[in-house]
């Protein structure tokens, strides 16, 4: 929310009521967030996560190098551009997907390597 919608730091509570019930708990990752997203079926998440790549794919779309390299001076740790906050974004992502892949491989009724 904080690039494409262009606000210096986006918080749940500053969104949508659509986005606000979809995040709300999730976000502070409280009691809340472990209360209303725990125990779903993996396509909940999975679903989540193609929709969330998705409209974030759409967005990059409509921007250019000036708009990437553009630099916001009121971001919490200093001055930083969007192509610092994406890098960001990745690296978290790229750990994330490790993890889902991880658990996924972990339920039962997957196709576990045979031994040796």
């Amino acid at each position: 929310m904080n690039t494409s919608r262009g606000r210096a730091r986006s918080r749940v509570s500053e969104s949508s009521a659509p986005s606000r019930a979809k995040w709300n708990a999730a976000s502070p990752l409280g009691d809340a967030g472990r209360a209303d997203i725990k125990g779903k079926e993996l396509a909940y998440y999975l679903d989540i996560l193609q929709e969330t790549r998705a409209r974030t794919l759409a967005e990059f779309k409509k921007r250019d190098d000036k708009w990437l390299f553009a630099v916001d001076k009121s971001w919490p740790w200093g001055p930083t551009n969007n192509y610092c906050k994406w890098f960001h974004v990745c690296e978290h992502e790229a750990n994330h997907n490790g993890q889902i892949k991880l658990l996924k491989g972990r339920l039962p009724g997957s196709r576990q390597e045979s031994g040796g």
